[in-house]
Order: C-alpha cells, then structure tokens, then sequence
C-alpha cells in the first residue's frame, strides 16, 4: 500500500467542514424518514407495499435467485460477517502498533452503530412484512434495517480508512466498487426476500451513513488545525 503525506492544515478544517454539511443532510434525511415511518404516512406505506408484492412475486417464482439472495444476506453480507470484518481490521491495526486508537475507534463505532441501530428499532417498532408463502423470517422490528445499516458503516469507515492510509488507485477503486456492491446489494436482498420495506432498508443506508460521518468527525476533529509529520499514519 502506498501511503501519501497527511493532509496539510489549511484542507483539513476544510475536509471537516464538508463532512459536517454532509452528516447534517443525512441527518435531516434520516429523521424525516423516521417521523414519515412513525406516523405511517401512506403515501409512503402505498409505495412500499407496491414495490414489495412485487419483488416478493419474483421471490416466489425465481427460486434460484432467492436462494442466491438468502446465501449472500445470511453469509456474506451479514451484521455478524460485516462486524468480524471489522474487528479483523482493528486487530490488524494494533498488530501494526502505531494505530491502537484508530482500532480502539474503529471498535467503538460499530458497537454504537448497534445500539443505534437496535433502539430505533425499539423505539419505532415497525412490522415486517407478513406473506402467505414466505421465502425467509427475520427477527426483531423493521425499521431500520440492520443489514443496510452495518453495511453502510463497515464499509464507509473502511474505506474512509483505506483513503487516509494512501492506498493505491487499483486498491482503491476495487474496494469502493466492492463497497457500493455490498451495500446496495445487501439493501436489494432484503427487499427481495421480504423481510423488510423498501424504506426500512433506505432508512438503514442514511443512518448508516450518518454513524460513519460523525465518527470521522470525531476522528478528525481533533487533527484539523494540527500538523503532522509525512508519513505521519492513523493513531
């Protein structure tokens, strides 16, 4: 991995800056979503309850591509797979011991992106859908999804990691194509196999997003009017 030098002074509180315009649009987004869940506004209910007999119709008759789905949101794209991904990072990261915080960091946003993630659920208690013939069961309230909303953290700090380390341009394409597969992918997978509304899985694609903003705000905020040496790698 090739690593570049640290962002100079005069970007970073730049760089902050647009991540926090961007962790406010996401935010807003995600709490009028939440409030249109809540109050089961219907235009949005009519929208997820038409896309969702769809989908669930192909689910029926296309049982190969149901299989495929149920193989890659229980095993590839799982919460449980994404967050041994991550913990595999972080023990990397202390292995090479000039970056325990950047591990320590890493570990205590996805266990809050649970939290959050579980306490929405609570809180909003929405059903899932119910089918006559179903193709898979899930546990636990709708919205957010879970899957989406690991995804999107995982994969958004990974690669946000990947970026300040310097990776290389063949390294980095590959990992943001293998990001945006994994995150709509898995988004698509729960709609197909009807455990979730189209809007469960939006809504865990913004929070998800919006737990890796903030967690890069804290990270950097404290570097944004400092300056470190080239070379200088997370700590």
């Amino acid at each position: 991995m090739h690593h570049r030098s640290a962002a100079s002074p005069s970007t970073r509180p730049h760089a902050l800056r647009t991540v926090a315009l961007v962790a406010a649009g996401l935010g807003a987004c995600s709490v009028l979503l939440l409030i249109l869940v809540a109050v089961r506004w219907h235009p949005l209910l009519s929208v997820d309850g038409d896309i969702s007999r769809t989908t669930h119709r192909w689910a029926v008759h296309d049982r190969d591509v149901t299989h495929l789905f149920r193989v890659l949101t229980d095993w590839v794209w799982d919460p449980l797979t994404m967050r041994l991904v991550c913990a595999a990072v972080a023990v990397w990261l202390v292995w090479r011991r000039a970056a325990w915080w950047t591990a320590v960091w890493l570990a205590v946003t996805c266990a809050l992106a649970t939290i959050a993630q579980q306490s929405v659920k609570a809180a909003v208690d929405r059903p899932r859908p119910v089918w006559p013939d179903p193709v898979d069961s899930a546990h636990y309230a709708a919205f957010p999804s879970g899957h989406a909303m690991t995804a999107t953290v995982v994969c958004g700090l990974l690669l946000w990691l990947l970026r300040r380390l310097g990776a290389g341009r063949v390294l980095w394409r590959t990992a943001v194509a293998a990001a945006l597969v994994s995150v709509v992918g898995v988004g698509v997978t729960r709609v197909w196999l009807g455990v979730h509304w189209p809007s469960d899985v939006v809504g865990g694609w913004l929070l998800g997003a919006l737990m890796a903003a903030l967690a890069v705000m804290v990270y950097e905020w404290p570097r944004a009017g400092r300056t470190e040496p080239p070379g200088h790698r997370p700590r």
